[in-house]
């Protein structure tokens, strides 16, 4: 079989979890990485072993090297321009998550994956796990009847990063995009991914520009917190949370509402640093009415699987697509309306009321 020629844009601590799931898969080879900081990239490179892949400090400069695919694990300002020059250069794209900042941007990753030709998918681990699968299946089975409202819950209680993460002009958005973009997926995703019609948004910025609670105060710029209340399509309702930091242990649990029946999804743990929900899931819940009408709960077991590693898989379904010409794993169809919700939220939030979304034909 004939190797499939990898590159990564972006060298920074992400990239780490995309070369080490590449360099297990057989039949793939690392040509190079870029990085817009000077050597950064060749001792990322070095630092695997790869001293015969090319170092570059920039993507256009790397994607001259005839490659099949890239990840794109650059900051989430650039994810758009990144992606759309590596389709324009024929290659497959796995792009980290947030899609992207803005809508706009997310509509120009679209068209420009459209008419390459090319995989674009978007790097939402979490939707490998197994027992985040059930819990979809558990709602596409009926058993909750029609879903009509979605809470998200969650939330870190101390739990602010640093680097790019913190400062709008490279990350756009703070904790709604870092973290809130797995929560909006693993509600949406459960429920089928309607489209969502209106967004209501508060966002703050309380701890992470207080020196008491945050040493890089000076530099803070997005938001630790942001609260939504969304209309989907459907007469579905999506009531978001999600915090870098807050004076409580937790937002809530992850809820559905059927007409029928209703699941509780709790966090697998409340550390101070917990509350994402970027990988397993914790305890699940059905709330329903037994043989006699009478209001009770019933846990349902987790599925007992492996030690599982959500990168690698994020990453072999993006390599198995490529080699077996399947569709984007996870497609830009859907990603397109988380990204829409997080440009709502960001407007909403900046205008003071509710905003409607308005999704362009693709």
């Amino acid at each position: 079989m004939k190797k499939l020629r990898v590159g990564i844009i972006g060298t920074g601590g992400i990239a780490n979890q995309h070369i080490k799931a590449y360099m297990a898969i057989p039949d793939v080879e690392i040509v190079g990485g870029a990085d817009i900081i000077p050597g950064k990239a060749r001792a990322f490179l070095d630092g695997y072993g790869l001293e015969n892949a090319v170092a570059c400090e920039s993507a256009d400069e790397l994607l001259k090297h005839e490659l099949d695919a890239v990840s794109v694990c650059t900051y989430n300002s650039t994810h758009a321009e990144c992606t759309v020059k590596a389709l324009e250069a024929s290659c497959h794209v796995l792009c980290e998550k947030p899609m992207s900042v803005t809508l706009a941007d997310a509509v120009e990753m679209a068209k420009a994956e459209k008419k390459s030709g090319k995989i674009l998918t978007i790097g939402f681990q979490p939707r490998y796990d197994e027992n985040s699968a059930y819990v979809k299946e558990i709602v596409q089975s009926g058993k909750l009847g029609d879903v009509y409202y979605v809470q998200t819950g969650g939330g870190r209680r101390r739990g602010i990063p640093g680097r790019t993460f913190i400062e709008k002009r490279y990350a756009g958005v703070g904790a709604l995009a870092d973290i809130g973009c797995y929560a909006l997926d693993f509600g949406l995703n459960t429920i089928g991914y309607p489209k969502p019609l209106t967004v209501s948004a508060v966002s703050y910025d309380y701890f992470g520009k207080n020196p008491k609670y945050y040493a890089e105060s000076e530099r803070f710029s997005v938001d630790d917190f942001s609260a939504a209340f969304i209309r989907l399509e459907g007469g579905v309702t999506f009531d978001f949370r999600m915090s870098w930091a807050m004076h409580m242990d937790t937002c809530g649990d992850f809820i559905f509402l059927g007409k029928d029946a209703g699941l509780k999804v709790k966090q697998p743990n409340l550390d101070l640093r917990g509350g994402a929900w970027d990988g397993p899931i914790g305890e699940i819940t059905l709330m329903h009415d037994d043989e006699n009408g009478n209001p009770t709960s019933t846990p349902i077991p987790l599925k007992h699987m492996e030690k599982s590693n959500l990168f690698f898989k994020k990453v072999l379904s993006f390599v198995t697509a490529i080699r077996e010409n399947l569709p984007a794993p996870i497609p830009t169809s859907q990603i397109i309306y988380n990204q829409a919700i997080i440009d709502g939220i960001i407007r909403s939030s900046e205008c003071g009321h509710e905003v409607d979304i308005v999704i362009p034909e693709i």
